[in-house]
Parts: structure tokens; sequence; C-alpha cells
């Protein structure tokens, strides 16, 4: 299953750290980065999700909000998010539900048999659920364009 620009966000719900159940539905109203990501504590993602905490004041005055996934247990993403100061959801999709949703998976991870990781994704979600902008890379590697990110997320009505 793949989600295109255009279509509507699939709904769901994961825990946050603090292991409460949070839903994409209850930020209805809203404009919704998503930002998967393969793992806490690398280099690369900590190095993404702080450039999202560092440009937070810019999305909330726009009316967005900044939502980040991994497969990482509710445990793990509590210490990553505490000790890089995240101060927005971070939620945990330990079951790989979402990330299958979204199409957003790497199946045997770095060459581990059986893991299926996040990969690093971002999804420009309208006030209405609707999917304004797209970006998976195949390459954990890479991180998004934050310009491209945020004129999307500008653009979204």
């Amino acid at each position: 299953m793949s989600v295109e620009i255009g279509k509507k966000a699939p709904d769901f719900k994961l825990y946050d750290t603090d292991r409460k159940e949070r839903s994409l539905s209850e930020f209805a109203g809203k404009k919704v980065v998503l930002a998967f990501y393969p793992g806490a504590f690398t280099s690369v993602c900590t190095k993404e999700l702080c450039n999202f905490r560092d440009s937070l004041s810019k999305f909330n005055n726009i009316s967005a909000q900044v939502i980040g996934v991994s497969v990482d247990p509710p445990f793990s993403n509590k210490a990553f998010a505490e000790q890089n100061k995240l101060n927005f959801p971070i939620l945990s999709d330990y079951e790989r539900t979402v990330v299958k949703a979204y199409d957003a998976y790497h199946d045997n991870f770095v060459g581990l048999k059986g893991y299926t990781s996040a990969k690093r994704a971002v999804f420009v979600i309208d006030k209405s659920g609707v999917i304004k902008y797209k970006w998976v890379s195949n390459d954990p590697g890479v991180e998004p364009n934050y310009d491209e990110v945020f004129k999307a997320v500008e653009s979204a009505s």
C-alpha cells in the first residue's frame, strides 16, 4: 500500500513517550509534518529531529504540528526525546503498522535479517487530512530538504 499526494492520510493510533495513545486525527484542523526516522540515538536521526525542534517556532507560527515516528519502543524514544529536548510528539510504531501503511519502511534494515525499520520520510498533511507533500528516502543517511518541507507546509491549506 502506498499513500500519495492528494489522498487522505491514513489515520493511526500509536504510543507516545509517556505510553499515551495518540492518533493523527487528534491533530485535525492543524497542518501536520509527519517525520519518520529509522532509529533513535543515531547521528542522522538526531540531527534531523533536532533540526525540526529548532524550527518548531516557525512551524507553530503557521499552525503546523511536527510529529516524529520510529519503530523504537516508547522507552527508547522517551530517553531520545529527553536527551535532545524534543518538544513535539515522538511516537512508537513498534508493531510497524504505520510505517507499512505509509510505505515508509526498510525490511532487513542494514543487513539485519527480519528487522524492519522506518525509512527516513516526511509527509505534510493539510488541515483536512490530505497529503500535500511526500518525501521518502531509500538512503537512511540522507536528510530531507528542510526548506522544501517548510514551503510545503506554508502552502498547505
